[in-house]
């Protein structure tokens, strides 16, 4: 089984690498890390027939995987214009997981737009494995935007907060 403090470490060696992807098998458990932003192309064949199958077998289909993990904004958002955001320190999720503003549904989120953090400050929870990690800024600064819901599945790479560093 792999540890949290393996995973995160070889993310960021795979990050800092020419590597596009690695995948690794220890003890029944499988790991693959794949950097975003690659195209990759994927072979959907049928799964193997038990039944003598026609002599003619369909072509396998390729789908072409999206080039980047780009999100349409949510209906009565405005896209942030590029400049603006170029400029803007992104926070984004060391992993896959489930994003959560607050530590419990009844308890205050950990910032809102218009807060001032520091690296320290921890912005967000992410779920991943049943295991709940907190995210901290790594950046002083004001929350200008936070990019995620609630609840929502959020991918590695993926921006969540926007923050006007100081």
């Amino acid at each position: 089984m792999f540890k949290l403090n393996e995973i995160k470490e070889l993310i960021k060696l795979v990050d800092e690498t020419s590597v596009h992807e690695l995948e690794l098998e220890s003890e029944g458990a499988r790991l693959s890390i794949r950097k975003p932003g690659k195209t990759e192309v994927v072979s959907v064949q049928a799964a193997p027939q038990y039944v003598q199958a026609p002599a003619a077998q369909p072509a396998p289909q390729y789908v072409q995987a999206p080039a980047d993990n780009v999100q349409a904004p949510a209906a009565g958002q405005a896209a942030a214009p590029d400049a603006a955001s170029s400029s803007l320190h992104k926070i984004v999720s060391p992993m896959v997981g489930t994003f959560y503003k607050a530590s419990s549904p009844d308890t205050a989120p950990f910032v809102s737009v218009g807060d001032r953090v520091d690296e320290k400050t921890t912005v967000c929870i992410i779920e991943a494995m049943k295991l709940m990690n907190e995210l901290e800024a790594e950046v002083k600064g004001t929350i200008v935007e936070i990019l995620a819901e609630n609840g929502q599945l959020v991918e590695f790479g993926q921006p969540l907060f926007l923050v006007k560093s100081e």
